[in-house]
């Protein structure tokens, strides 16, 4: 593919600056079941091009849905028209230093392919899991969900670009809902499709299943006759679980350098960060030190180059609680002239690349879980993620969980239903006062973060240990 590509694109006539062409191939399957039942196996093929143009400082784009030589160069003439035309409002001139030219591979490690189970195979282990959901007739609801994506790009550039990746993922899914006296709870597998991965089977498969499935739907009954959380400022923590949404709620979206340029103003919304806080900033506490990190092998949003071609490096955007980085491609990086990371996206051939995060971690201390919770006269701990609110420009949130215990002298006590908590972004990290030890870290992600016009879903992965934070707002909600 790759020299079929550059063979269309030396046939392109254009007095551009610089071209480049991103083919997409994406073969997706969805399975799903409910209470035991098939409610979806599906497969799909999504495949085109996405053809861009730099001309008098200004990128143009088109896609097609076809991957023909004429139909590439028809879309080259498109691109330029449209950077042509938009040349004429230019808020600023690029020049191809924000395309190199690299070369590389990068694939998915995986141990059992995607290929190793067949449809009746994976239909028959989620009824099997629906089965182990269903621990009493209180629970009124079972779900489980497997799905499977082969995603193949290819990009070369008028300037010598040559990047092929394939990417070879599994998303998962298990879920209780549990009804009595008029009191519902749910309980799920760490969150809605949290157990998304980089690589094959591997990630769904084990007698760790069955146990987990066990354990969701009791907790999901346990939760009908629990207290509600109750009102009060207190030392919260957090499992990985919920630390993946903290992250990528009050972490990740207020570092993407198109929100603080304003691009995304209109409808994903800004950020309280300001271009000169960028090595200035105290975000958190000194043991808040957080990386954007492609480089891990398993995790979800793992890459070696990004959508425009840059090398992806790990590096701290957060380092002992003070701000660093941005996530911001090489346009925004010199729209701003602060630092940021490859992290320019696509969620399809049909779409350009725009700031995104990616695997944005959260690095682990030297706090085992038992030391922690032993240090903590009173506090609440929570798990997994239930309902969020933040406003648009990322500062003031307000989150719900599955389920909580209560922490007394040291020890795991009452379990708690409907625990929400409720602060601002930077008083959050600030109060960050125990991070967990490399024991305590765990990983997860989510196919669904949304942003852009017209919209892009995209992939995104977090890890993070355990974490207490002090004199914390938390309160009960409704059942």
């Amino acid at each position: 593919m790759i020299g079929y590509l550059t063979e269309t694109l030396e046939q392109i006539d254009l007095p551009a600056d610089w071209i480049g062409i991103r083919a997409v191939k994406e073969n997706s399957s969805w399975h799903a079941m409910r209470d035991g039942h098939p409610q979806q196996n599906q497969r799909g093929l999504n495949q085109g091009g996405m053809v861009e143009v730099l001309a008098q400082g200004q990128f143009g784009y088109s896609a097609v849905n076809q991957l023909s030589s004429e139909a590439l160069r028809a879309a080259a003439t498109t691109a330029y028209e449209q950077a042509i035309a938009a040349s004429k409002w230019a808020l600023y001139r690029f020049t191809p230093s924000v395309r190199p030219a690299i070369k590389g591979e990068y694939i998915s490690p995986a141990v059992l392919p995607l290929n190793a189970l067949s449809v009746a195979d994976i239909n028959d282990l989620l009824s099997k899991l629906c089965e182990q959901l269903k621990v009493s007739a209180n629970i009124v609801r079972t779900s489980a969900i497997a799905r499977t994506h082969e995603i193949e790009s290819w990009f070369v550039s008028s300037n010598g670009a040559e990047i092929h990746q394939k990417l070879l993922l599994l998303e998962s899914h298990l879920g209780a809902i549990a009804q009595a006296s008029g009191v519902t709870q749910s309980r799920s597998d760490n969150g809605y499709l949290a157990r998304s991965y980089q690589g094959g089977w591997e990630h769904f498969s084990g007698e760790s299943l069955s146990e987990r499935a066990h354990k969701i739907g009791q907790q999901a009954v346990d939760l009908l006759s629990a207290p509600n959380c109750p009102t009060e400022s207190t030392t919260l923590v957090l499992a990985p679980d919920q630390m993946m949404l903290q992250i990528h709620e009050s972490v990740g979206h207020p570092l993407e350098l198109d929100r603080i340029l304003g691009d995304e103003r209109n409808y994903a919304g800004g950020s309280f960060v300001q271009p000169q806080d960028f090595g200035q900033l105290v975000y958190g506490s000194p043991l808040m030190n957080i990386t954007f990190d492609t480089t891990a092998p398993q995790e979800l949003a793992s890459y070696q180059f990004d959508d425009t071609g840059a090398i992806a490096n790990r590096e701290y955007l957060i380092r002992e609680g003070v701000l660093e980085r941005g996530l911001g491609g090489l346009e925004s990086q010199s729209r701003l002239s602060v630092p940021g990371v490859s992290c320019a996206r696509a969620c399809s051939w049909n779409r350009p690349a725009i700031d995104r995060m990616a695997n944005i971690n959260l690095e682990p201390g030297e706090t085992s879980f038992d030391e922690m919770i032993g240090s903590i006269e009173n506090g609440v701990y929570m798990e997994s993620n239930r309902s969020w609110s933040i406003d648009d420009q990322r500062h003031k949130f307000q989150f719900g969980c599955e389920y909580a215990r209560k922490i007394e002298d040291g020890k795991l006590t009452t379990l708690l239903k409907n625990p929400n908590y409720r602060a601002t972004t930077p008083q959050f990290w600030r109060s960050l006062s125990q991070v967990g030890n490399g024991e305590t870290l765990e990983t997860y992600g989510t196919p669904y973060c949304g942003k852009g016009e017209p919209n892009q879903l995209v992939r995104v992965g977090h890890a993070s240990p355990v974490c207490a934070f002090e004199n914390i707002e938390v309160f009960g909600g409704a059942s």
